[in-house]
């Protein structure tokens, strides 16, 4: 990557002139909108001089992107870039990433509700392998599917630079759910990873959570919002027992039963190192949420600080249980159905709250 960092000399970059919308960059952003044939965006015309870049929902399209893209070529003073529900599409995309491959200030980069599809993946899939900048990369609400994820899953292998990718909202199946699992076994960068409201389902969950298991660097999971069933549960409580890192881990809405509970909680029995769970709204019942506090119970060593169950009726077994482990860890949050905000109890006032629902206390 040679000219992001050959264009702070001659342009006088650092005298603050290369901002996109200093004079420079203007002149520069004006002459790639002739050429690509596109009307330029006032917004950035207006824009004060900054790092952040941001230019959400204007309708760039493809070649308005193409246009944006050849301006911030050799752009040295934007450090953060959003272009998210642009309508860009693959060509555009390819166009945003290309510039990529140049500019090595950028570090972080929102491409979300674009209609990128497989060409967009290919494209970014390439950048990747390349750029050694970006650490922060959202491409949610993209129509990736099973396709895309071939793509991606080459650039999750090799890149070591990017910590937060965003993959949430888009259309990655089972087959997807082998691809990307085995990148994310391999991957030495990642820090967190957003892969909710996909379609990973038993088979594919499993495999994508295997790779968690030999991960050594997340930090942060969100699996929110998929199929995962008791066979993805199952899967996440051997990765909970072998994994010694992970730290939030969001389960919400995965169709997981009381069998997959206990699962999750033979993982818990084991874990040291996970802070924050939620397993909101999961037919989980009664049973299997004292499956998971009883896990708590018998792991002194536990490192959950942050425990959200679903909203269910609450027996006396429960209610008791959440009473005996708050005694235990006096720290320890109990929400139940997420949503709402945290109240420190007294050992002796142990609840699960959502607010106006309260138990553990005098009954």
């Amino acid at each position: 990557m040679a000219a992001g960092g050959g264009g702070s000399g001659a342009d006088g970059a650092s005298s603050g002139e290369e901002d996109a919308g200093g004079p420079e960059g203007e002149s520069r952003y004006l002459a790639a909108c002739r050429a690509c044939g596109v009307t330029p965006v006032s917004g950035l015309l207006r824009r004060r001089p900054g790092p952040a870049l941001s230019l959400r929902h204007r309708g760039l399209g493809p070649r308005g992107a193409k246009a944006l893209a050849l301006s911030l070529m050799v752009n040295t003073s934007i450090l953060t870039l959003d272009l998210s529900d642009n309508w860009l599409q693959g060509e555009g995309a390819a166009a945003v990433a290309e510039m990529l491959k140049e500019n090595c200030y950028i570090s972080a980069v929102d491409l979300s509700d674009n209609k990128l599809g497989v060409e967009g993946a290919k494209a970014f899939s390439a950048m990747l392998l390349e750029n050694t900048t970006i650490v922060s990369l959202q491409l949610s609400g993209n129509e990736f599917d099973d396709q895309a994820a071939k793509y991606l899953a080459d650039a999750i292998t090799a890149n070591s630079k990017v910590e937060i990718l965003d993959l949430s909202y888009n259309m990655f199946g089972d087959k997807a759910g082998e691809i990307l699992g085995t990148a994310i076994a391999e991957n030495i960068g990642l820090k967190e990873l957003k892969i909710s409201w996909n379609h990973f389902h038993s088979q594919g969950a499993a495999a994508l959570v295997k790779g968690l298991g030999a991960n050594v660097f997340l930090k942060v999971l969100d699996v929110s919002y998929n199929g995962f069933g008791n066979s993805g549960a199952a899967a996440l409580g051997e990765a909970l027992k072998a994994n010694n890192v992970l730290e939030e881990l969001n389960v919400r809405n995965n169709h997981i039963s009381v069998e997959g509970a206990l699962h999750i909680a033979a993982g818990l029995k084991e874990n040291k190192t996970l802070k924050r769970l939620d397993m909101t709204r999961n037919p989980m019942q009664s049973e299997g949420c004292c499956g998971v506090l009883k896990a708590l119970q018998a792991n002194s060593g536990t490192g959950i600080e942050i425990l959200d169950l679903p909203d269910i009726p609450v027996n006396k077994e429960l209610a008791d249980l959440c009473d005996a482990v708050k005694i235990l860890f006096p720290n320890l949050l109990l929400r139940r159905g997420g949503n709402t905000k945290l109240q420190r109890k007294s050992p002796l006032k142990v609840e699960l709250q959502t607010q106006p629902k309260v138990v553990g206390g005098p009954r």
